[in-house]
């Protein structure tokens, strides 16, 4: 393919791993710091763009720190969602599992009932209004420690939000070893959620073997030090545990060097069920679709390569079944009729 945008704009896609305030556009981030004037994050958005140009991942956390700062109040919440969900819409998302860190706001004083209810009539809006499915992972920021496991769990299990499909663990990996948060874990996979956490992205592959055995994860955040290890990789493939690969995201935190030595082929060629994401979108100046062109490239996808990538995100889905099927249709329905146009 000589230039795969096309294609990609109008392909319905889900999307599996980006997080709810890194997924704030310049726009909103600099609307909510003129909200709260006592904050560093510049208000102009233009002035984003350097503010969010990261040194390293601890520096990337330190500035994603800042804009969690400036969401104060549900009325905030409900702003943020609601628009994260306008941008989805823009490049035909069809379905999103946002991961979304409820201690962060709570700990900040935005009730968790009205937290709650800011993230519900976001989704339901967003689904009546723009025609985006949105479901939520609840996740534990690591570098806070077990007390912020022990608030997640609890506001997952006792307050769970109807679209509250999994519980993660986000945050630095470095000094956060999996292990220890396995209660949670198992609480949360007890009252019926997916295990979904980060691993593998700044350590290497036994953080992902820690995910598995001990958190049980039934899909890998990032997991890139994978390809380090052949039996992790025959692992992944055998059992189809997915992995979420963020090209742009692991390039901006500098966890991969350089986007040329991205493990993605090899993540491919061992026969690991991989799906594609923005992680933090806004953040590292991409969006899903220009993380479809990256990997197409990557890969050498031409329009029925990419549109199996996409129907891999529906696989590794918590979309019930007859959701999967008519997402996969609609991904099926429309990459024929492109290929059929006049021209192709």
């Amino acid at each position: 393919m000589t230039d795969p945008h096309p294609f990609i704009a109008g392909l319905p896609k889900a999307e599996l791993h980006v997080h709810h305030v890194g997924s704030a556009s310049p726009r909103i981030v600099a609307e909510l710091a003129a909200r709260h004037p006592d904050s560093e994050v510049p208000t102009d958005p233009e002035a984003l763009a350097d503010y969010f140009t990261f040194t390293d991942f601890a520096h990337f956390i330190e500035v994603y720190l800042s804009v969690v700062d400036l969401v104060r109040t549900p009325e905030d919440v409900r702003l943020l969602t609601f628009e994260v969900a306008r941008d989805m819409a823009r490049q035909n998302i069809r379905y999103a599992e946002l991961t979304v860190t409820p201690y962060s706001s709570t700990r900040r004083g935005i009730p968790e009932a009205g937290f709650m209810e800011a993230i519900e009539d976001a989704r339901k809006a967003a689904e009546a209004e723009l025609g985006v499915m949105l479901r939520w992972c609840f996740d534990i920021p690591g570098e806070a420690g077990l007390r912020s496991a022990e608030e997640t769990v609890r506001l997952a299990v006792e307050h769970r939000p109807e679209g509250l499909v999994s519980f993660g663990l986000g945050g630095p990996e470095i000094g956060v070893d999996r292990p220890q948060f396995k209660p949670y874990f198992d609480r949360a996979i007890a009252a019926g959620l997916h295990s979904v956490p980060h691993a593998g992205e700044t350590t290497g592959p036994q953080t992902v073997w820690d995910a598995l055995t001990a958190l049980r994860a039934e899909r890998i955040g990032h997991g890139t030090s994978s390809v380090r290890d052949p039996k992790l990789l025959e692992h992944l493939a055998e059992r189809r545990i997915a992995l979420e690969v963020c090209p742009t995201s692991n390039i901006a935190t500098r966890a991969v060097a350089d986007i040329e030595q991205h493990p993605i082929r090899e993540m491919v060629e061992a026969g690991v069920l991989v799906t594609v994401n923005s992680d933090d979108p806004p953040m590292f100046g991409t969006d899903l679709n220009n993380e479809y062109a990256v990997a197409a490239r990557l890969l050498e996808l031409d329009e029925r390569g990419i549109a199996d990538l996409a129907k891999n995100a529906v696989e590794a889905s918590f979309l019930d079944p007859a959701g999967k099927r008519k997402l996969a249709e609609e991904i099926d329905t429309y990459t024929t009729n492109w290929l059929r146009a006049p021209g192709r």
